[in-house]
C-alpha cells in the first residue's frame, strides 16, 4: 500500500462535489488528515457522516470571501496542526456569449476560480514553507485555450495558470513544489451550476459525460502527479492535443474550437 500521504495534512477547497469530493475520498482511504470547505451544507454534513472516525475537517465557505478563507485555513491548522498540502479546486463556470454577459458574471467568476486560490494560499503559505509542502490548483485545459461562451472561465484559468508560474518561480529552492493541473472534460457537477448570462446555475448540460474522464480517474492522476513533484499535469487526449494545436497552429485551433462549440450557429451550453 502507499503511504505517501498517510498522516499528511491535507487541505482541499470544493470538496463535497466532482473532483474534491473524489479527492476527498482518496486521500482519506490512503490514511491523510483532510480539511475540505464548501458552500454546502447539506453535502458536508452527509460526507461527515460518511467518514464518521477518520480525520476529516469540513467547514462551510464560500472562498470567493477572505473571511472565510480565513476561517477554513486556521481552523484546519487549529485541528491538525499544520498544512502539508494544499489543493485550491473549487470552482465556478460559466455558459454565455459575452455580449450578452452581465459584467458582474464575470466577475464573480474571477473571485472564486482566481481569489479563492489566492486567498487560501496566501493563508496558508506560512504552514507549508515550514513543511516543504505542495501548493496545487486544479485549471483548466481553457487555461491554455479560451473557449468561446466561457470567456470569464477562461480569463480566471489563464490568470490562475500564470500566478501559479510566477508562484512556483518564487519559491524555487524554498522546498515547496508548486504544481497546476488542467483537466480536459471531466464528470463533475461543474456544467450544472454553470453561471448563466445572469448569474444563475443553468441546470441541466447536453454535453455526454459518458465520453468523459471519471472524476475519481482524474483524482488519481492529480495525487500521483502530487507525489512525483510534478510542475503540471494536462489530462485527456484532447486536452494535450488542443494544447498542442493552439500553440502551434492558433489559426486552426480557432476553426476547430469553434465547430466544437457551436452547432447550428447556437453555442453548446
Amino acid at each position: 500500500m502507499n503511504t505517501f500521504f498517510t498522516n499528511k495534512i491535507v487541505a482541499i477547497t470544493g470538496g463535497s462535489d466532482g473532483i474534491g469530493l473524489a479527492l476527498v475520498n482518496n486521500l482519506l482511504a490512503q490514511g491523510a488528515k483532510v480539511s475540505t470547505c464548501s458552500r454546502n451544507q447539506d453535502k458536508l454534513y452527509d460526507l461527515q457522516l460518511r467518514n464518521t472516525g477518520l480525520p476529516l475537517h469540513t467547514l462551510v465557505a464560500d472562498v470567493s470571501s477572505y473571511n472565510d478563507c480565513n476561517n477554513f485555513i486556521e481552523s484546519t491548522i487549529t485541528i491538525f496542526g499544520g498544512i502539508d498540502i494544499l489543493i485550491n479546486n473549487a470552482g465556478v463556470s460559466m455558459r454565455s456569449l459575452f455580449k450578452d454577459a452581465d459584467i458582474e458574471v464575470l466577475k464573480k467568476v474571477m473571485d472564486i476560480n482566481f481569489f479563492g486560490s489566492v486567498y487560501c494560499t496566501k493563508l496558508a503559505l506560512n504552514s507549508i514553507l515550514e513543511r516543504k509542502g505542495d501548493i496545487v490548483s486544479v485549471s483548466s485545459i481553457a487555461g491554455y485555450r479560451g473557449l468561446p461562451g466561457r470567456s470569464g472561465y477562461s480569463a480566471s484559468k489563464y490568470a490562475l495558470n500564470g500566478w501559479m508560474e510566477a508562484l512556483r518561480t518564487e519559491l524555487l529552492n524554498t522546498g515547496v513544489n508548486v504544481l497546476w493541473v488542467c483537466p480536459g472534460f471531466t464528470t463533475s457537477n461543474i456544467r450544472n451550476t454553470a453561471l448563466n448570462n445572469k448569474g444563475q446555475s443553468q441546470g441541466e448540460s447536453p454535453m455526454d459525460e459518458g465520453k468523459m474522464m471519471t472524476s475519481e480517474k482524474c483524482a488519481t492522476h492529480i495525487l500521483k502527479a502530487i507525489e512525483k513533484r510534478k510542475r503540471t499535469l494536462v489530462l485527456t487526449f484532447r486536452g494535450k492535443q488542443t494544447v498542442f494545436i493552439n500553440k502551434f497552429f492558433p489559426s486552426w485551433a480557432d476553426r476547430l474550437v469553434k465547430n466544437f462549440f457551436f452547432k447550428d450557429g447556437e453555442l453548446i451550453r
